[in-house]
């Protein structure tokens, strides 16, 4: 399995997402506080650091750069494709406290149609490819969900309960609450098979086109079919109980994973109801890599702090010590050169020059 560190994992997403013509998109440290209290359920945390500056303005440390690369984003003038790696300011859910995390990842706004949309997505599975090619991308249509919430007549104030249920993939309950809404039972049941798919698209497309009630889900299976197309077909799953946020979000959402951690490292989705929100009339897609959580994976599965321990003494020539190390360094591998065995260093390989 090809593994890369992340410090080689944001030079390859910069170098991939340039390849695609996307622009590097720089922000400051800091925003102005109520662009981020607006917003404040977009955001994956909602704790905010903030301060006031020298002319009195309340500021925060951006917990956020999706929200900042929109509102900089000029309406009417073609698609905006930009890439960025940034650091962000957030709680950990196990320390309670604030991190500084590492995120690359690109937006597109502007009038998305389908061949944004696969780009976007395509793009996806290729940096889960850049970072381990034992990647996984789940892939849902929040078209699917909606439409059958609105052909069953779910009133708003109800669907953040059925959404959240979904996300769960408690489908007992689900059906539960459905019979206390008074849903129909067909309503119902579709709904619990939806919650409950998971696999790949040859098994479950012909199953959704079984489901289809509404032009909005004909529309989202006709996208999804066309995006599907694009992925290797071992590397993408549909998963229907990826729901976000339809205040924010709409179509094509996906998550991205990788073996060794427990939670998603790529994360994105269509969001046109948050420009919507922010009084705009055209599209955005994007997502974000969460370089943070690859630290843990270099540490399960590396633990080491280079592959060659490279050994010399002072007979050796010293071009043939550089030399020696150059060719393993050109054939992938990474190597410190010492005269003596570093103490609390570990190395996959230790040799000796000569």
């Amino acid at each position: 399995m090809r593994q890369l560190h992340s410090e080689q994992v944001v030079q390859e997403l910069r170098k991939l997402y340039r390849q695609y013509g996307y622009i590097q998109y720089k922000m400051s440290k800091f925003e102005p506080y109520d662009l981020y209290v607006r917003n404040k359920s977009f955001l994956v945390s909602e704790d905010i650091l903030t301060f006031t500056d020298a002319d009195g303005r309340l500021m925060a440390l951006k917990p956020d750069v999706t929200l900042s690369i929109v509102k900089n984003a000029k309406e009417g003038q073609g698609l905006q494709k930009v890439y960025y790696s940034e650091n962000v300011y957030r709680t950990s859910h196990m320390t309670k406290g604030f991190r500084e995390i590492m995120q690359t990842g690109l937006e597109c706004v502007g009038d998305i149609d389908l061949v944004a949309t696969g780009e976007v997505l395509l793009l996806a599975a290729k940096s889960l490819e850049r970072i381990s090619s034992d990647y996984l991308l789940d892939v849902s249509h929040l078209g699917f969900a909606a439409g059958l919430l609105d052909s069953a007549g779910v009133e708003e104030s109800c669907r953040g309960q059925l959404l959240k249920l979904m996300g769960a993939k408690n489908v007992s309950a689900l059906g539960g609450l459905c019979r206390e809404l008074g849903l129909d039972p067909e309503a119902s049941e579709d709904l619990c098979q939806l919650t409950a798919l998971y696999g790949p698209p040859v098994e479950l497309l012909p199953l959704l086109d079984e489901m289809v009630r509404d032009e909005r889900m004909a529309e989202a299976l006709t996208e999804l079919k066309a995006v599907c197309a694009l992925i290797p077909e071992g590397r993408l799953r549909l998963d229907f109980s990826i729901v976000n946020d339809m205040d924010y979000y709409s179509g094509i959402i996906f998550r991205g994973y990788l073996p060794g951690l427990p939670s998603g490292v790529l994360s994105g989705g269509r969001y046109d109801n948050l420009l919507r929100q922010m009084g705009r009339g055209d599209g955005a897609i994007g997502f974000a890599v969460y370089l943070n959580l690859l630290e843990r994976l270099e540490g399960t599965q590396a633990g080491y702090d280079a592959d060659i321990l490279l050994l010399y003494d002072d007979k050796t020539p010293a071009p043939a010590v550089l030399r020696e190390a150059e060719n393993c360094r050109r054939a992938g591998q990474s190597v410190r050169v010492e005269r003596h065995r570093p103490e609390g260093l570990s190395f996959r390989m230790v040799r000796k020059v000569g």
